[in-house]
């Protein structure tokens, strides 16, 4: 993480002080017991009235910097958030957690209004969220006078900056709030921002001497796929029937791309549903309240989807077309794996995307008026997006190095290309030098139909009447698919080889690079080859639990009428389908669960456990017995005896004629069910040090994080073995305390 102008040295309390009283509201609200990275430097500001610009990822924990600060000084502060439907699901969720806060917005009752602004006056609330529209009409500004309100939050502040991804004109009036509340501090909290666009949220805000924190961009539990589009119905089904049951949104330019999709799907037994500005509010609202409930697996919608839906176990994103803005792609794909576990992001692209968004900003333009400057900035975003997606290089350091960040991985292990999913033409350089000479030979004055049909060798009577049978190029790729040859024509327009010009009726023409064609990289398009990487989250889990988990969490949220992820996370169910609790004491030892939900749900999950465990064999976990794993079969039960001798993985395996993949996973299991003291049969001195501090510093149990954090010289197998040894150490201290 990046801390750019950090906060002076506290004056009246240490840090190590200021973090320990954080904690305890961690604790008691949300279950959790260790910060992000600056979340604790963006508190501090809060607490100390001085202006902040806060930019971390989505997943990074931007909520929280602006949650503590008004609890731990018991004043009320007020958060301006974009849209209504996200300030309902946030303070739905807060309230969940026992937490004070409400939202005023329009359409609220007058008698729900008067009753929030009377807790208001009588400091009953921590945080009031609102609309820009709302907060400054004049009967809430003296609201505000009233109430001495110290400190404003802006959440989705990017929306300030025409330079930023989602302009939004009424943010602009948000700069009158240091003029009329000069004694209050101004925070902006935003996930995605370039240096342009944080200079310009301060300007514009009119920020004193902020404290600027910039996290880190790259979103590592993330796999980036970014595929040319082919038959873009079946590339999207491949993809979302790797996550069959999860939650997955598809992005689409058009209103009617969206709604030909969702029925497509449909139509293959997806449980779906659109989305986009051409629908009424009500079908809008009861498409995002039907993905909230885990009603419909998948939503395909416009861009329009996703700021007002706050679900974290989204597990994979699909762009059916080339996002507008590297920003959008970055704040789009950041809506995955907001609850820390694995996701996926594909996009499947064409150079078409840009000819069609061009066209959408321009009549968009039109329509409200832009000056120039601001279609030629949203055009410039278009071509930096269609850079990072036709580049092959990795993924992560793309967009990492976009937000001005370095990637110091030489191999991120999370991307196609790094994965080496990447399929290239073997004769790229001469089929693009045979593009290039046929659009040399047309005199760049014809569409992408036409040069396929002079490289097709067809026959037809425009061909004929006018002569270009007769071409050097005519046939040059005459045994090359159409459809497989038309995506590498685009592909050498987004390599910017060849340019396709706009209005109705577009041509390619040729550029100064295409005199390099031969260096040309083309990609095969078609589905990925990839299977899902999340086996390592999965570790332990047992799966028939997990499920049994989230049909608990369906009907008590279905009861409360909230968003099932307002109930618990998926990476809370995961923990606990780990765990297998028999106790509300036990359960306590699962993350993410705060005093006010142990209460209020402990006792409904511990039966909910011991009912699924009962029926199939399985051994329940109580704080004062180490961790038991299913019953083993007769290999595992050999295994464990031959572990207990001190033989070898290797070893193992040839015993018990398994893989010696199988056997490492019986060695994890041993290890968490029988607690050896010592492990370094198997793990050397060394090596278990290096993961116990990687395991503290990452601040969780996750593989993957630990194993880049060693830069992978250390085996999954092995952190497995250190991290479940750690755990039963643990166990160990606390039953005998």
């Amino acid at each position: 993480m990046v801390a750019v102008t950090p906060a002076q040295p506290r004056t009246t309390e240490t840090r190590a002080g200021l973090e320990e009283r954080v904690k305890q509201v961690l604790r008691r609200y949300w279950g959790y017991d260790s910060l992000r990275p600056l979340q604790l430097e963006a508190i501090e500001a809060g607490l100390e009235h001085r202006d902040s610009l806060v930019v971390l990822p989505t997943g990074g924990g931007k909520s929280l910097c602006y949650q503590v600060p008004p609890e731990l000084a018991g004043r009320t502060d007020i958060v301006v958030s974009p849209l209504i439907s996200l300030m309902k699901d946030q303070v739905d969720a807060l309230r969940a957690c026992g937490y004070p806060a409400a939202a005023l917005y329009s359409g609220l009752p007058d008698e729900e209004r008067r009753q929030i602004a009377a807790g208001m006056v009588a400091n009953k609330y921590r945080l009031i969220f609102m609309a820009p529209e709302r907060l400054l009409t004049d009967w809430f500004l003296a609201m505000v006078e009233r109430v001495n309100v110290r400190a404003f939050h802006i959440d989705e502040a990017h929306c300030i900056s025409q330079w930023g991804h989602d302009f939004r004109p009424e943010y602009r009036r948000l700069a009158s709030l240091k003029q009329r509340f000069p004694n209050a501090s101004v925070h902006a909290f935003t996930a995605t921002a370039t240096p342009r666009v944080r200079r310009d949220i301060i300007e514009q805000l009119g920020l004193a001497k902020p404290n600027i924190l910039v996290g880190r961009f790259d979103r590592s539990n993330l796999v980036y796929r970014i595929l040319p589009r082919m038959d873009v119905t079946r590339q999207t089904l491949e993809v979302i029937q790797r996550h069959a049951g999860e939650a997955v949104i598809v992005y689409c330019i058009s209103r009617r791309d969206t709604d030909d999709m969702a029925q497509a799907l449909k139509a293959n037994g997806i449980r779906v549903a659109a989305y986009h500005a051409g629908m009424s509010a009500v079908e809008r609202v009861r498409t995002q309240e039907a993905f909230a409930a885990e009603k419909v697996d998948v939503v395909v919608a416009t861009v329009a989807f996703g700021m007002g839906i706050d679900r974290s176990n989204v597990r994979c994103v699909i762009h059916a077309a080339l996002p507008k803005s590297v920003e959008h792609y970055q704040q789009e794909t950041g809506r995955a794996g907001r609850d820390g576990l694995e996701a996926e992001c594909v996009l499947f692209f064409s150079g078409q995307d840009l000819s069609r968004w061009e066209y959408v900003m321009a009549k968009s333009a039109e329509e409200v008026n832009s000056p120039p400057e601001t279609v030629a900035a949203q055009r410039a975003l278009l071509e930096d997006m269609a850079r990072v997606a036709s580049n092959g290089v990795c993924r992560h350091a793309a967009l990492s190095r976009y937000f001005g960040q370095a990637y110091d991985k030489d191999n991120c292990g999370a991307c196609d290309v790094c994965l080496g999913e990447v399929e290239t033409i073997s004769d790229s350089g001469e089929v693009a030098e045979n593009v290039v000479a046929a659009v040399d030979d047309l005199g760049q004055r014809f569409g992408v139909g036409h040069v396929l049909d002079v490289l097709l060798g067809a026959h037809t009577e425009r061909i004929g009447a006018l002569g270009h049978d007769r071409l050097r190029s005519f046939g040059a790729l005459k045994d090359r698919d159409r459809k497989l040859l038309q995506s590498l024509v685009y592909q050498l327009v987004d390599q910017g080889l060849l340019e396709r010009t706009g209005g109705d009726r577009p041509v390619l023409r040729l550029t100064k690079k295409s005199a390099k064609a031969e260096a040309a990289r083309l990609v095969k398009p078609g589905g990925t080859k990839a299977v899902a990487r999340d086996a390592a989250a999965w570790g332990g889990v047992d799966r028939g639990l997990f499920e049994k988990l989230r049909e608990t969490r369906r009907d008590i949220a279905e009861k409360r009428r909230v968003p099932a992820f307002v109930v618990l996370s998926d990476a809370v169910l995961r923990d606990i389908a780990k765990r297998r609790p028999a106790s509300v004491d036990a359960l306590r030892r699962v993350k993410g669960i705060g005093e006010r939900k142990l209460l209020d749900l402990g006792d409904t999950l511990v039966a909910a456990v011991k009912e699924y465990c009962g029926a199939n064999g399985l051994s329940v976990v109580d704080v004062a017995q180490p961790a038991l794993v299913s019953k083993p079969s007769p290999a595992k039960d050999l295994a464990f005896r031959l572990f207990e001798r001190g033989r070898t993985v290797e070893q193992v395996a040839v015993v018990i004629g398994r893989a010696p993949a199988t056997a490492a996973e019986y060695l994890a299991e041993f290890v968490a069910d029988r607690a050896p003291a010592d492990v370094s049969a198997w793990v050397s001195k060394a090596t278990y040090d290096r993961v116990a501090r990687a395991a503290e510093a990452e601040g969780g149990e996750r593989l993957k994080p630990i194993y880049d954090s060693l830069n992978g010289e250390v085996s999954y197998g092995e952190i497995k073995v250190v991290l479940n040894h750690l755990m039963a150490s643990e166990r160990r201290v606390e039953a005998t305390t």
